[in-house]
């Protein structure tokens, strides 16, 4: 597949809506009410959290659902304790913002290389990487 085309999805699964005010200082909520959060900028002393951190969490998430799915392939059992440390920098260059982002991933008992393939599949099937690949710089590291 081209990276740099646009891929039209055939079939919606899933939509998350969510309505936001305030911007970085202000509140989002999910239409379904499962989601309520406070925002607040990086570094400040608001009790909310940030746009950095929920994609960080984000992220991690789906790409643990994507090494699920390349453990099955690859008949191998993921690990229960296996974790992502998804770390988001918000950062500028010039007088503009940019976003450059590290995946830690553990996978505790599987084979370096067995645990290298199902890093390398996650990293290509999971939507959050494709979204960014060629659009932000991404470390993929094992633990």
């Amino acid at each position: 597949m081209e990276t740099n085309k646009i891929v039209k999805i055939e079939k919606v699964l899933y939509t998350g809506k969510t309505h936001t005010t305030g911007g970085r200082e202000g509140a989002s909520k999910s239409s379904d009410g499962k989601l309520a959060i406070n925002l607040s900028s990086p570094g400040t002393s608001g009790a909310g959290t940030n746009p950095e951190q929920l994609l960080a969490a984000g992220w991690s998430a789906c790409f643990i659902g994507a090494m699920k799915i390349a453990a099955g392939n690859m008949k191998v059992s993921l690990p229960v304790d296996t974790a992502v440390d998804a770390e988001v920098d918000l950062g500028i260059a010039g007088e503009a913002y940019f976003l450059q982002a590290r995946l830690n991933i553990s996978l505790p008992g599987i084979d370096r290389e067995v645990a290298q393939a199902l890093a390398d599949t996650a990293h290509q099937n999971c939507p959050y990487s494709k979204a960014t690949r060629g659009n932000i710089d991404v470390q993929i590291k094992l633990l």
